[in-house]
């Protein structure tokens, strides 16, 4: 079976997530192609055969959702809906579902109940006593009329009667017959059955059958979908475990017994099942009856899942729901996008469908709940919203980031905004088109930090490194201002004016001024602002981000053309400046901000790879900076005394950085973190670990972490603590000890 698991679908566009599940093996080329191409899906010319009256079809997005893995089997999920932030919802907590163990699922027979209400009876209870008498034959009719069901291991299963007393006093006796419909979603089996036996049972009661239809309160079809999660897993948002674990149980007791929070808590249920069953050519307006009629059967309406805690402190999750679906009929066999539906999820039994239905479910209102219990609901749909605004207001692709993140900081997100957005965003461009006729025209630049995850020190000695960007670090900006050249970075409290283009050769003024030569603006009056994600002197490519955003920055004011390799040159010039003799990794990790591989020898080698996804991270660094180049001159001093341990040492590191690197792109996180803390424990060994960062370290993977290490030179610093499911916890856990922290790529 193909793994489900696939990391970053989201990231990429229609084309290659069709070409990733083509290669998963989840869909065919021939299916795919109708998907890319749309052509292949419903026409105008089939709907007219499938509904009356037809002028048209109308569209809703087709969508995966990966990662599920249901009673030890994986699956990609088809899923049909309009509504913002479902699909990733679903898709994330399969995800963290999956590491659990995935979805244990149970499913009744696929029984479908027919009704036949009969009228007009003098003595109910003695025609109930007649029919209860004759249900072996009725038995037998009911399967001669749907013979080939009957060969097929479906049939009527049973045959009950009831009576109900009506309001005008009148009694009804009603015949309920169970079929077992297989893997057909039924209805026209079991209607057939119910105007078969009309007539017999007219004979036997003696009244007359008013209605012979099936009913779809499929109570003899639940499914039920249980999950647990490991309690260290619920960390979100800078919420505790337990703060995670305990609002999802409370949200879930207040949908028990408000009526007006279960219809909003069942809904959300429902946002999952009806997408796959609308995906799936399914009947999702029989599934949704069915559901809340069954959500009352008690008499009160409540919440169909279940949340509570283990008794090791773990949150369990169960839904049970009538469920009663199909793979075959004519209905599916019309609709081309249905039978893609059913191929993409390719289930072998209605039954299997209804389990992978349910645990949909499931995902979604563990989902919501804990969004409900944290960050608040909006934060996801404005997030989706936002992008839809600006695609509606033709955002071009190049600023599209910028104008929904415009849309979100405005709180407006409307398309009035996006328009507004989108020009001043262009106007920008244009002033900027001719920076010296205009002295209020403002040139930018943008830069990304790094995180070594493997290869500190080792990189020195020609080993590999394995580094990921820390994306739009820094950024600047830059006019004509003033008198002579002003440098502020507001984030670490530099405010210097160097008056003329006076030299300064140390850290940040140092950097200026050489890039001022190269660009032939020392004698200009500019203003720089530079705002800064990277703490300085952390080991998070403080330096070399300045030198880059700089240089991007000079570049757009001079509207000088520049290729990054020029613009890398320029940096690694400063980085010298800064560290003497540094490997070249930090400045190209700021130029091109793409995970690297790289190799430090006679001719530099950087090897820029694609992953699925950035993995989730949180930095964390104390009081104590490190200097790179005194941390390096020690680990040369020591090299010197016993150059053959210390080459093992690197070798080992060495070894590190490319199986990390193969751990990255599979997203294997659990792999990753072991080789983390391995690394970890070699740097400690060639001594640049210290007491603060070890303390760190153990924090973090105390509280969840799956890895954790210094990152950079060491001596101080920072550490990268791996934290797919757990980020917040570990996040609120360093703060809480005291130390600052980045939290990235979540």
């Amino acid at each position: 079976m193909n793994d489900s698991r696939i990391s970053g679908l989201y990231r990429r566009n229609i084309a290659a997530r069709l070409e990733t599940l083509v290669d998963r093996g989840f869909i065919s080329v021939p299916d795919a192609a109708s998907l890319r191409k749309s052509n292949g899906i419903l026409t105008a010319r089939i709907a007219d055969r499938m509904v009356e009256n037809v002028v048209s079809v109308f569209g809703l997005p087709f969508a995966i959702a990966p990662n599920f893995l249901v009673n030890d089997r994986d699956y990609v999920v088809p899923m049909v809906i309009e509504e913002p932030s479902v699909v990733a919802a679903v898709s994330g907590a399969a995800r963290l579902m999956r590491r659990a163990g995935g979805f244990r699922v149970e499913a009744d027979d696929p029984i479908l109940v027919g009704q036949v209400h009969l009228v007009d009876i003098a003595d109910p209870d003695a025609a109930i006593v007649r029919l209860q008498e004759a249900a072996e034959q009725l038995l037998q009719q009911a399967n001669e009329l749907q013979a080939n069901m009957y060969k097929r291991g479906g049939g009527a299963r049973a045959i009950e009667f009831c009576k109900h007393e009506l309001p005008d006093n009148r009694w009804t006796v009603v015949a309920h017959i169970a079929v077992d419909t297989r893997d057909a979603m039924g209805a026209n089996h079991v209607n057939t059955v119910c105007e078969g036996l009309a007539a017999r049972l007219e004979a036997l009661s003696g009244g007359t059958a008013c209605l012979r239809i099936l009913s779809n309160l499929a109570d003899r079809s639940l499914v039920t979908s249980s999950v647990t999660l490991p309690l260290a897993s619920l960390q979100a948002n800078g919420y505790s475990a337990e703060q995670v674990r305990d609002g999802i149980i409370l949200a879930n007791d207040l949908a028990v017994v408000d009526r007006y929070r279960a219809a909003t808590h069942n809904k959300g249920i429902m946002n999952g099942v009806d997408a796959v069953a609308v995906a799936t050519g399914n009947d999702w307006r029989s599934i949704e009856a069915a559901a809340h009629a069954y959500a009352c059967r008690d008499g009160t309406y409540r919440s169909l899942t279940r949340w509570s805690a283990t008794e090791s402190g773990d949150l369990k999750g169960e839904l049970t729901m009538p469920l009663k679906v199909g793979i075959v009929g004519g209905s599916l066999q019309s609709n081309p996008a249905a039978a893609i539906g059913l191929r993409i999820v390719a289930v072998e039994s209605a039954t299997e469908l209804a389990t992978v239905m349910c645990s949909v479910g499931l995902a979604q209102n563990f989902a919501a709940l804990r969004a409900l219990v944290t960050s608040g609901i909006q934060r996801g749909h404005m997030s989706l919203h936002a992008r839809s605004v600006a695609s509606v207001a033709g955002a071009p692709p190049e600023i599209f980031d910028r104008v929904v993140d415009g849309l979100i900081e405005s709180g407006e997100i409307k398309e009035w905004k996006a328009t507004e957005l989108i020009a001043g965003i262009q106007q920008r461009k244009s002033d900027r088109n001719n920076p010296r006729g205009d002295e209020a025209s403002v040139a930018t630049g943008a830069a990304a930090g790094k995180v070594i995850l493997f290869g500190e020190h080792a990189a020195v000695y020609g080993r590999y490194a394995l580094a990921l960007p820390i994306t739009n670090g820094m950024t600047a900006s830059c006019r004509s201002a003033g008198t002579g050249i002003t440098l502020r970075i507001p984030d670490w409290g530099v405010a210097e004016t160097m008056a003329g283009g006076n030299e300064k050769k140390a850290g940040a003024a140092g950097i200026l001024t050489l890039l001022l030569k190269k660009f032939n603006l020392s004698g200009e009056n500019l203003e720089f602002v530079v705002r800064s994600r990277l703490p300085a002197a952390v080991g998070l490519g403080s330096s070399a981000a300045l030198a880059t955003v700089l240089a991007r920055t000079m570049s757009d004011y001079c509207a000088v053309s520049m290729s990054d390799e020029q613009i890398n040159d320029l940096s690694y010039e400063c980085e010298r400046l800064s560290h003497g003799d540094p490997s070249g990794l930090d400045n190209t990790l700021s130029v091109f901000g793409q995970p690297l591989l790289f190799k430090r020898n006679k001719m530099p080698f950087a090897e820029f790879f694609e992953i699925n996804e950035m993995p989730q991270l949180v930095v964390a660094y104390g009081s104590r900076a490190g200097t790179t180049k005194a941390q390096v001159a020690g680990v040369r001093a020591r090299y010197e005394k016993n150059p053959s341990l210390y080459d093992r040492i690197f070798d080992d590191i060495d070894s590190l950085s490319l199986a990390g690197m193969e751990a990255l792109k599979s997203a294997d996180y659990d792999v990753l973190g072991a080789q983390m803390n391995v690394c970890h424990g070699l740097l400690n060994a060639i001594e640049v670990s210290t007491p603060e960062l070890e303390r760190m370290v153990t924090i973090a993977r105390t509280n969840g972490a799956l890895g954790a290490k210094l990152t950079g030179a060491g001596g101080g610093g920072s550490i990268v603590a791996l934290c797919p499911d757990s980020a917040g916890g570990v996040k609120a856990s360093l703060v809480e000890a005291g130390y600052r922290t980045l939290l990235l790529n979540t």
